[in-house]
This record gives structure tokens, C-alpha cells and sequence, in this order.
């Protein structure tokens, strides 16, 4: 049997759900699928000594799940004052509408179709609300709006669906591009090193306690994916569908149409890079 420290990124053990950090509560999502895994990952992040609380990733359009995140901040003294979104993935957004008719908050974002209130997200901001420091980093590559948000202080990262829990992301064709991905894990890799960051806040899945450990994993299993696609093509399997019942052979069919559409932002980023013909 494994245990949780031989497991890439140190995921803790125990329902997923709850306080992470000293500022950021998990309130889970009941929209578990293959693809979204335990549920999407609704996030409340606050000062300690604060009474105005910011919400990550609403979730799913659940009137049930949106009063809940909305009590749990309640419980702890918090108002939500303010919404951001890491991406404009259904799972992630489609209650954010609702959440915002329920707290009266603005919702940020970088795409300017996903706002709520005018104000969008730059490459850089700082979010201060209640005293709160979240840096926004940019990073593309699941989607072109991807986000992540730097907690200093609690040495965190909330990464959405750029760094899960448990497995890994899909870079699905066309929505998705190969090299921004790679190029946005290495940044957040070098912002790991450089601010000491040890914590993944996911926007699916457990916390993840080693954060350079859990990056590393990922770009070693995109290293190694890349390596299977390119010796398939040379070996003939030329379609993406031939790509993946060869090199996807051990991973359940179910999964397949979305592996199709990653070998296909592999493939593409294989030939923008001469590799294959």
C-alpha cells in the first residue's frame, strides 16, 4: 500500500472539504464526475481578524451548494465581499451569476464575458480585499482565461484546474494549448522556489502539501506523454483516435474522447516544434 508522502504533491488524507490554511476554507461542490473528481473545490479566503471574506470558484448553478459556501462563511464571522474566478469552466462559473444575486459582490475575472460588476482581473493585480493579499498569475494552457491566485501568506497556491489533487489536467484541443501549459507550470515551479510557496489549493481534489513536488510531477508526466505521442507517430498510428488506443490502451475508455482531444493539443504542439512531420 502507498502511503500520502509517496503520492506526487503529499495530498492529505480525509474527506476533502473544510479549513486548509489559516485563511482558506474548501466548501465541496456535489458535482463529482470522472472529470471533475471529487467535486469542484469552492474556496473561502479571509484575513483571521477579518469580517469580509473572498470566494474563489462558486461552482456549479446548486442553490443548495451556494447557501452552504455562503454559511460556512457566516459561521465563521465572514461576509462575502467579493467573488474571482480562476477560469470560465461551467463547474467553476455557472453559479456565479446566483452567488452574486446572493451576496450583492462583484464577480473578477480575465475574461471580460465572465464579469459581474465592471471590474475585471489583470495579469499582476493584487486582490486586498479585508486586508487579504492574493497575487493573480497568469496562466494558460487548460483554458486561454486560466488564473491562479498566490496566498503569501499561508504560502499557498490556488492553481483551479492548472494543478489538481489527484491526477492530472487535461489540455484538450482546441480550447487548450500544450506550450502555454508547460510554460505556466515552469513559472509557477520558479514562484514556488522563489516565495517559499508550499501549499496547492486545487480546484479539484485534496490539498496538495508539497507544491514543488506536485508541479514536478506534472511536467515529468507531460515530458513522458509527449515522448509516447511522438515515438507513436513515428511508429505509424497517425490519427489522434490511433495515438490514443495505443498509447491510452491502460487508461478506462470512458476517458478516451477526452484523450483525444489532449493528444491533440500534443500533437499540435509536437509539430509547431519540428518533431513530427
Amino acid at each position: 500500500m502507498t502511503s500520502a508522502t509517496e503520492l506526487p504533491g503529499r495530498p492529505r488524507a480525509g474527506a476533502i472539504g473544510g479549513p486548509a490554511t489559516a485563511r482558506a476554507t474548501c466548501v465541496l461542490a456535489p458535482n463529482p464526475s470522472a472529470m471533475t473528481l471529487d467535486g469542484t473545490n469552492t474556496w473561502i479566503v479571509a484575513e483571521p481578524d477579518s469580517d469580509l471574506a473572498v470566494v474563489i470558484d462558486p461552482g456549479p448553478l446548486d442553490d443548495t451548494h451556494l447557501q452552504a459556501v455562503i454559511s460556512t462563511a457566516e459561521a465563521a464571522g465572514k461576509r462575502v465581499a467579493l467573488t474571482l474566478l480562476t477560469h470560465g469552466h461551467p463547474d467553476h462559473f455557472d453559479g456565479a451569476a446566483r452567488f452574486a444575486e446572493l451576496t450583492g459582490t462583484r464577480v473578477r475575472a480575465l475574461d471580460p464575458a465572465l464579469r459581474l460588476g465592471g471590474e475585471g482581473l489583470g495579469i499582476g493585480d493584487v486582490v486586498t480585499t479585508g486586508g487579504l493579499e492574493l497575487h493573480v498569475l497568469s496562466t494558460p494552457g487548460h483554458t486561454a482565461d486560466s488564473l491562479c491566485f498566490h496566498l503569501p501568506a499561508d504560502r499557498a497556491l490556488f492553481t483551479g484546474d492548472t494543478v489538481l489533487g489527484r491526477g492530472t489536467t487535461v489540455v484538450a484541443h482546441p480550447e487548450g494549448r500544450l506550450g502555454d501549459y508547460l510554460d505556466s507550470l515552469r513559472r509557477l515551479r520558479a514562484l514556488a522556489v522563489e516565495e517559499d510557496v508550499r501549499t496547492i489549493l486545487p480546484g479539484h481534489g485534496p490539498v496538495l502539501d508539497d507544491a514543488c513536488g506536485a508541479i514536478d510531477f506534472y511536467l515529468v508526466h507531460r515530458a513522458k506523454r509527449l515522448a509516447q505521442v511522438e515515438t507513436a507517430v513515428e511508429n505509424g498510428y497517425r490519427s489522434a483516435a490511433e495515438v490514443v488506443a495505443h498509447v491510452y490502451a491502460d487508461v478506462d475508455r470512458s476517458l478516451w474522447p477526452a484523450a483525444e482531444l489532449s493528444v491533440r493539443a500534443q500533437l499540435e504542439y509536437l509539430g509547431e516544434h519540428g518533431l513530427i512531420q
